[in-house]
């Protein structure tokens, strides 16, 4: 049998562990795999890994932030997505008071599909919860997005949740099939702090780090889980950074209730004395980048199942942005770059670092952010019906990271000058080769929308 393209001679990445086969494409499905197919088209895979497509399930690209927009919009955040094998992204769509989260879902829409090279989906972010957005969770579910995400931060931006809005919003939209995802941080602690810290006129960056201690960010996903628990509601935790909620998060699933956690690869490699130089501020996230002990517990989750994603976080600040802080740390416009490095960073630091097998890379970079996000199988898997989203990995190749050789728009990297040792070196989406020897071939709208299915039974 003919097939359109096959992949030749590399060595086939499962959670189920490691095969040599070839993988033929037909349209934009994967076909079948075994030994000896052939194909119109051929591409030689010796020497290589070939993994599902990642999923990074936590970007911001053309984010309003902080009086500017995120310097990566759709187009450059999805190119430089597709040069790091990733081929699928979930993006937000933030309500606008008084606006429905549906008109929120269109605009973003209309700002995404003429440009993504990759595919997408969207969560859909409640900034307020009454009686019309109690109404709107089914026919934003129906839409394609089951998953949410409530800030239990943000006051001063309007986009906070109380304790009250987020148990309601649990209940219901686990009557749906959807999953509610935090940003659980203490807002009210963070600006105590932040009062202190001014009255007592500190000044730098790393007072970023001294106003959101650990305990910031571990009492309100402690707070997060109970509320899930009451709720009978499911929880995820984005962006994920110190030790102290990990150990939190690994408790509750223990105890059984339904939540689930991220982390990204700056938590795993910065800490939090690069606040202490010149340029600090690039660094500046939030939650902020922590301490090595931190880091080696969130490592530990990773490999135990406690931390069941990596995904970024990408929120591209360039440094003119950056250096709107003025000084003031309480105003720079918090993010980073990360998708383009995602899957060479983990496979060089997670696989060859020692920390876990390749099996749990595919595990954290691909097949658990579709299940969890609605995406299983057609996302994430190469079994036979799945899109044919394919990252063709070197494991030998060797970079060392330099912001001037990257998709992204961005005049620094925060893991510049890191030696990584894979990199992806062609991309496929849908069966279509978008990214050849490092360089991206595809086209802006290549990608298309993702309705995503419910992510759980209704309850």
């Amino acid at each position: 049998m003919n097939y359109d393209l096959v992949i030749k001679g590399g060595t086939v990445v499962s959670s189920r562990g490691e095969t040599r086969a070839d993988v033929a494409i037909r349209g934009e499905q994967i076909a079948a795999m075994g030994f000896d197919l052939e194909g119109t088209e051929t591409i030689d895979a010796t020497g290589k890994l070939i993994f599902p497509g990642a999923l990074d399930v936590h970007t911001h690209f053309q984010l309003p932030f902080c009086g500017t927009v995120s310097a990566d919009d759709f187009l450059s955040g999805s190119q430089a997505a597709a040069v790091g094998g990733v081929t699928t992204f979930i993006d937000f769509a933030i309500q606008a008071k008084p606006a429905s989260v549906m008109e929120a879902v269109a605009a973003r829409r209309a700002e995404a599909d003429p440009k993504v090279c990759v595919d997408y989906g969207l969560h859909a972010g409640i900034t307020e919860w009454n009686q019309n957005r109690r109404a709107e969770i089914p026919e934003i579910i129906r839409a394609g997005l089951p998953t949410f995400k409530m800030f239990m931060i943000y006051r001063s931006q309007g986009w906070q949740s109380n304790d009250g809005d987020l148990y309601a919003a649990l209940r219901e939209t686990s009557k749906h099939g959807g999953m509610v995802g935090v940003h659980a941080e203490n807002n009210d602690l963070i600006e105590s702090l932040q009062s202190e810290a001014v009255r007592e006129q500190l000044t730098g960056c790393y007072v970023h780090a001294l106003t959101r201690p650990t305990v910031t960010e571990s009492e309100a996903i402690a707070r997060a889980i109970r509320l899930a628990d009451a709720a009978d509601g499911r929880l995820y935790i984005f962006h994920m950074s110190t030790g102290e909620a990990t150990d939190a998060v690994e408790e509750a699933i223990l105890r059984g209730i339904d939540v689930h956690a991220e982390t990204g690869p700056h938590y795993l490699l910065l800490d939090d004395e690069l606040f202490k130089r010149e340029d600090g501020h690039h660094y500046a996230t939030c939650p902020p980048i922590r301490k090595p002990a931190d880091q080696e517990r969130l490592w530990e989750g990773l490999a135990d199942g406690a931390i069941e994603v990596l995904a970024t976080d990408t929120c591209t600040f360039n440094s003119e942005q950056k250096a709107m802080w003025q000084g003031d740390f309480r105003k720079i416009p918090f993010g980073m770059p990360g998708i383009e490095l995602l899957v060479p960073l983990t496979y060089t630091h997670g696989v060859r670092g020692g920390r876990f097998p390749l099996s749990r890379m595919i595990e954290l970079l691909c097949e658990n952010p579709a299940k969890l996000f609605g995406l299983w199988p057609r996302k994430g898997s190469l079994r036979v019906g799945s899109d044919a989203d394919i990252c063709i990995f070197d494991p030998e190749l060797s970079v060392t990271i330099s912001y001037k050789d990257l998709v992204t728009h961005c005049d620094y990297s925060p893991f510049e000058g890191i030696a990584v040792t894979g990199w992806p070196v062609t991309t496929l989406l849908r069966g279509a080769v978008i990214v050849r020897d490092r360089r991206f071939v595809g086209r802006p709208g290549q990608g298309t929308f993702l309705a995503r299915e419910p992510v759980g039974q209704a309850r």
